[in-house]
Order: structure tokens, then sequence, then C-alpha cells
């Protein structure tokens, strides 16, 4: 029996939420990252609710349960590399669900970091996780950028929980 791996569903722009629930009716783990956005119009602004990732959902399944998430009403394909569905890592998932739910932190000012630095994060659910610190936000917070399935996520993290790293 092979093990699960999380893989990159692309679907049908604007059915990522009908392609969620049709996965998740059909027994399958899977994972849509929303993000409520202030929406202007000319007459109002309205909060919505929308994917993190256009078109995008995430599956933990086996290899063999490819072709039957395929076979759901709105599911496109998988990312490939050379022809193959290719796993994301489970520590860039969890980088995304911090992401989203990340509130809390511990000031400390004793660590020097350069905006373009890599640095890696050393503690916490994302730890090993590597990126590049974009900029300073506010005195105790980094915003800094994670590639995940080619696209890139911008983190806002503690400036505790980053050490530098060489490239």
């Amino acid at each position: 029996m092979d093990e699960k791996k999380w893989y990159a569903l692309y679907t049908r722009s604007k059915t990522e939420k009908k392609v969620y629930d049709e996965l998740v009716f059909a027994g399958f783990e899977a994972y849509l990252p929303l993000i409520t956005r202030i929406k202007q119009w000319s007459d109002r602004k309205k909060k919505v609710i929308e994917p993190l990732f256009r078109s995008y959902i995430f599956v933990n399944i086996q290899v063999r349960d490819l072709y039957n998430v395929l076979a759901l009403p709105g599911a496109m394909r998988f990312i490939t590399f050379e022809r193959k569905a290719v796993p994301i890592p489970v520590e860039q998932i969890e980088a995304i669900r911090y992401y989203l739910n990340e509130k809390e932190f511990v000031p400390d000012d004793s660590i020097q970091l350069n905006e373009g630095q890599l640095v890696r994060v050393k503690h916490g659910q994302m730890e090993g996780l590597i990126g590049r610190l974009i900029r300073y936000q506010g005195k105790f917070r980094l915003v800094i950028r994670i590639e995940a399935i080619g696209k890139s996520i911008t983190l806002t993290i503690p400036r505790t929980l980053i050490e530098p790293i060489a490239e």
C-alpha cells in the first residue's frame, strides 16, 4: 500500500469550492486555503471569502487515486513534472495553514536580518522551512516569501521564529 501524499489539483476557474465539496463527498482529504478580502465596487465594499490560490486545491491521496480525483467534475489536472504528478512537501501545506492561522508572536530585537536574505524557520509548525526575507512589517514581524506549487506565498511571521542561513 503506497502512502498518501499531498498534490496540487488545478480546477476550472471559479469552481474551487464546488470541487472541494466533491472531493470531500467522495471521501478524499482535501485542503482549500481560503482568505477574506475586501472587494471594492463603485457603490460599496464587501468582505469576500476566496481561495488563496485561484484554481488550486490540495489533496492528500495515494498515487492510485490520481485518476479517481481527475474524474470529478471541475478537476482539470495535477501539477506535473515530466508527466508525473508532483507531491507537495507536507511542510509547504503546513506553511500555508500557519500563514492563514498565525496570530501570536513574542517580540525579540536581537536578531539582525537584512531584506533579500535567505532565512529558515527555526521553531514551530513550519520548522525547517526556507524562504527569502522580503521586508520588515512593524518592529517585530517579517514578511518572507516561500515557494509552493511554483507560486510564491508571502508569510508574515514573528522575527523570533527566523534565523539567517548561508546562500
